[in-house]
């Protein structure tokens, strides 16, 4: 459950945390009204609540220099899609003069098992981006998760970012809060980007909180608002749930469909190393009946961006056969409509899927990779 900006920057001035002065509108709102009486005064930052990143870049963040100019800028904005998504809320701050952005985040490591704390310089940018240009600015910390993150640690990041008197203090103070707020929470990810330094003092300008839906049981504040948020998912995805579908969009022209979160994520891995991109990400799940994988192969090749469609099936629980069957059904339904696929089909039953898919024309492949060459080259 991904929190808007203005819930995690609600949660994390529960810990004694300053944020940017700011007022929450909703579209129909009197905007004006709103700005006034909050004491709000220019300069201000118009900001389009999405869950998505890059919204900076994609033009949802505005800043504006008169009240008249934020009325204006809002009333645009409520209007504009932002990466597809178009926003229903906006929240207007203060803007903050500043010269310097550092970034600081807490994410889950599954693998260790543990909380890991990154920070860095270089604030205000993709954290994949510096990754790739400046590895050895990304400072990584594992937290020991019995203890948590004690003050002398999150003191020593500080100062390995330069900080020093009241700013590397007050450093201390937000790294340990966003990490009791991230433990409080069940979060997967709670990061600043950008956190502005200021002469005597650290400053979220933007807060993000995803929180583990497994444990939504434990803030269902958060959980009672789901319509509200069905503004981070594009059109088809929203389409998607209404069919039951594990479905994201991206912006490519693959179809991929697998079953089983795992093999699905790893198909797309091989698409990108054959010098193809998925268009989606597509899970059917274990299990899947005929009438789902039609449901899920007619879904991705309504697609207008789709050129062909990848079907990687591992079976176990779900039979290559009602794999099989769906895929039929789904091309007898599409028509002349239907695009190029390839189907990697092993598992339960997969000599009787296979007899059916060759029945229209389709050889299943065994090994993924062979499927894989055989795509690239329609």
């Amino acid at each position: 459950m991904k929190l808007f900006e203005y819930e995690a920057k609600e949660i994390i001035r529960k810990y004694g945390i300053e944020t940017p002065k700011g007022v929450v509108v909703r579209e129909g709102d009197d905007i004006r009204k709103a700005i006034e009486s909050s004491g709000l005064t220019p300069p201000l930052a118009v900001k389009a609540q999405v869950l998505v990143a890059g919204r900076g870049k994609a033009g949802g963040i505005k800043l504006v220099n008169s009240v008249d100019e934020a009325v204006s800028v809002s009333q645009q904005l409520f209007k504009t899609p932002i990466k597809g998504i178009k926003p229903s809320i906006l929240l207007i701050e203060q803007a903050v003069k500043h010269d310097v952005e550092l970034y600081a985040g807490i994410v889950l490591d599954r693998a260790e098992r543990k909380p890991l704390v990154l920070v860095s310089k270089y604030g205000g940018m993709d954290l994949e981006e510096v990754a790739r240009e400046h590895p050895e600015a990304i400072i990584k910390y594992y937290v020991d998760p019995y203890k948590g993150l004690r003050n002398y640690e999150a003191r020593i990041l500080g100062k390995q970012l330069g900080l020093t008197g009241k700013a590397l203090s007050s450093f201390e103070n937000f790294l340990q809060a966003l990490y009791r707020a991230f433990m409080d929470y069940d979060a997967e990810l709670a990061e600043s980007n950008p956190l502005a330094l200021l002469p005597d003092k650290v400053l979220p300008l933007d807060l993000r909180i995803i929180i583990d839906d497994n444990s939504l049981f434990r803030h269902t504040e958060y959980a009672a608002t789901e319509k509200e948020r069905l503004g981070e998912l594009s059109e088809r995805e929203i389409a998607a749930r209404e069919k039951d579908l594990a479905y994201v969009e991206l912006d490519g022209d693959v179809g991929v469909i697998g079953n089983g979160a795992g093999l699905t994520m790893t198909t797309m891995d091989l698409v990108y190393e054959f010098g193809m991109k998925p268009a989606d990400f597509l899970d059917v799940g274990g299990g899947a009946e005929a009438e789902h994988i039609r449901d899920a192969v007619e879904f991705v090749m309504s697609d207008p961006k789709v050129k062909k469609v990848f079907i990687n099936i591992f079976g176990g629980i779900t039979r290559a056969d009602e794999v099989a069957r769906g895929v039929v059904m789904a091309l007898k339904d599409l028509g002349n409509k239907a695009k190029p696929l390839v189907v990697r089909l092993t598992g339960t039953n997969e000599e009787q899927g296979r007899e059916i898919l060759k029945e229209v024309g389709i050889t299943p492949y065994s090994d993924p990779l062979e499927a894989l060459q055989a795509l690239k080259n329609l």
